[in-house]
């Protein structure tokens, strides 16, 4: 069987996202600073459930999608399941809104790292059998 190239773009578009999630937390509240008319768009609670609603079905076809040839090793699941739970915490500010940045970063990061791993995985020629 081939590698789908589909497999590549959505590894690649969930780690896309997670950076721009990254730019958000970490970036916007910085900008807000210096340009006040950001400040509306630093604090909007709808964009942090739009990246945490949009992740979950991104990394779900990625990592469910990827690997026909072998199953998936159980730490990439649990690091990507990690991530998804660290975005959903930070963007309902449980369990407090002081972690809210804090959780959705490492989140972020932990789900970005288990597409890259999952990328460096997937086969790049045909699967034996």
């Amino acid at each position: 069987m081939s590698p789908n190239p589909l497999d590549a773009t959505l590894d690649a578009s969930a780690i896309g996202l997670s950076g721009l999630c990254l730019a958000h937390c970490l970036l916007l509240p910085a900008a807000a600073a210096l340009l006040p008319a950001l400040a509306i768009a630093a604090e909007a609670e709808w964009l942090h459930l739009a990246f945490a609603a949009s992740a979950l079905p991104i990394a779900g076809l990625a990592l469910a999608c990827a690997h026909r040839c072998r199953p998936l090793p159980p730490a990439l699941w649990a690091l990507a399941a990690a991530g998804l739970c660290g975005l959903a915490a930070g963007a309902v500010g449980w369990p407090a809104h002081a972690l809210e940045t804090p959780l959705t970063v490492a989140g972020s990061l932990a789900l970005a790292a288990a597409h890259l791993w999952n990328w460096r995985l997937r086969p790049h020629a045909r699967c034996a059998g």
